[in-house]
């Protein structure tokens, strides 16, 4: 059985502010971690959304996007919001 990693943070394209978290699982983790890069900002196409457990709840959104074998993701260089790390 493999266990979920938390490591990314997503926001909204209609509320830049607004964040909500994804999971990666153990066994995809590898695949992605050369993608992701701490600070910057990705388009992610080909996800699953699913609902939050109260237990792994660590944002106000009742959902999350999980990455499936699928996903793609691709890091905006320009034309990105910029995201207020206060809210």
């Amino acid at each position: 059985m493999y266990s979920d990693i938390k490591i990314v943070y997503f926001c909204t394209r209609r509320d830049p502010n607004s964040m909500t978290h994804g999971f990666i699982p153990a066994r995809r983790a590898n695949h992605y971690m050369s993608y992701l890069k701490v600070g910057s900002i990705m388009k992610v196409d080909r996800f699953e959304v699913a609902r939050c457990s109260s237990m792994y709840t660590i944002t106000d959104h009742s959902f999350l996007i999980r990455f499936i074998p699928p996903t793609i993701t691709d890091e905006i260089i320009t034309g990105a919001h910029e995201i207020n790390l206060q809210s």
